[in-house]
């Protein structure tokens, strides 16, 4: 009789433990069905938690930046204020999270923000990890140098030497990586720390989004961005997990419906004429998600 009853205490300790490991498996943030294998927020939850978090550049004028009272700016920032408008009530209910560009991949997959617009270059490569948007913006490659040593083509970087500066994580370290392994790199994580090396002397030249060099540039006097474009045309994009196509839906038709009001053209006017003029507006502006 004894045996008997500690065989059924042990199946019952079995089924309990069994059905509770079910549980964990089922259960999600906050303790709901994960239905499936995300752990990002729902739009709902979104709307619950009252906020929604943006990764931005802190350290990249006039795209993503912290202004001297400490508050975010710039266009990638102007624009996801208005989504947080548009889905909260609120622009105030944007939580920024500051991102760089070797984190920004990683800040989505880990769940740490919800949406990265920090002037995101949308690839093949990156498509495999997160799920871009419509795009906002289209840009080319560009080089900065010294206007006492002008690099004025890629086969100068070739030469024994030379260094090329890149952040890491951008397009334009994966581009020269693949397309001129030859030529030497010299890596930072941060944007400040690659125009303080150009500076110092430590390489020739910077390899970035025109658009950053372009407005950097005219802000230093004595350096020129001396090969304007190459390496083709490329868009830039809202980022979300892979995987999260609710999400992703609400922002492709938010753009949709700004493009009707001409939003992205405001955005630019805002906050990047003063840098690049009226005569770059058709050259970097894309509105309604809409890119040919």
């Amino acid at each position: 009789m004894g045996k008997g009853r500690k065989l059924l205490t042990g199946l019952a300790a079995a089924g309990l433990l069994l059905l509770g490991m079910t549980a964990c498996t089922n259960s999600g943030n906050n303790g709901e069905s994960s239905a499936g294998s995300s752990n990002f927020a729902t739009i709902e939850q979104l709307k619950k938690k009252d906020s929604i978090r943006i990764g931005v550049f802190a350290d990249k004028p006039p795209f993503g930046y912290v202004d001297s009272e400490g508050k975010n700016q710039g266009f990638d920032v102007y624009i996801a204020k208005r989504f947080a408008k548009d889905l909260l009530g609120d622009e105030s209910k944007a939580e920024f999270v500051l991102v760089d560009a070797a984190s920004r991949v990683a800040y989505l997959e880990s769940n740490k923000v919800d949406i990265i617009m920090a002037n995101f270059t949308v690839t093949d490569e990156r498509k495999e990890k997160v799920d871009f948007a419509s795009p906002y913006m289209k840009l080319s490659f560009g080089i900065v140098s010294p206007d006492s040593a002008p690099i004025t083509s890629i086969d100068q970087l070739k030469a024994k030497g030379q260094k090329l500066i890149v952040a890491k994580g951008t397009t334009a370290e994966t581009y020269f990586t693949k397309e001129y392994p030859e030529i030497e790199l010299l890596k930072f994580d941060q944007y400040t720390e690659i125009f303080s090396a150009l500076k110092d002397g430590r390489g020739a030249a910077i390899a970035n989004d025109n658009t950053e060099l372009i407005a950097w540039a005219k802000s230093n006097p004595g350096f020129t961005v001396s090969i304007p474009a190459f390496g083709g045309q490329d868009t830039i994009a809202p980022a979300v997990a892979k995987g999260n196509t609710e999400l992703l839906n609400w922002i492709n038709t938010e753009l949709d419906s700004l493009g009707k009001e001409q939003f992205i053209h405001q955005a630019y006017k805002e906050t990047l004429n003063e840098v690049y003029g009226e005569g770059y507006t058709d050259e970097l502006v894309v509105e309604g998600g809409k890119f040919e």
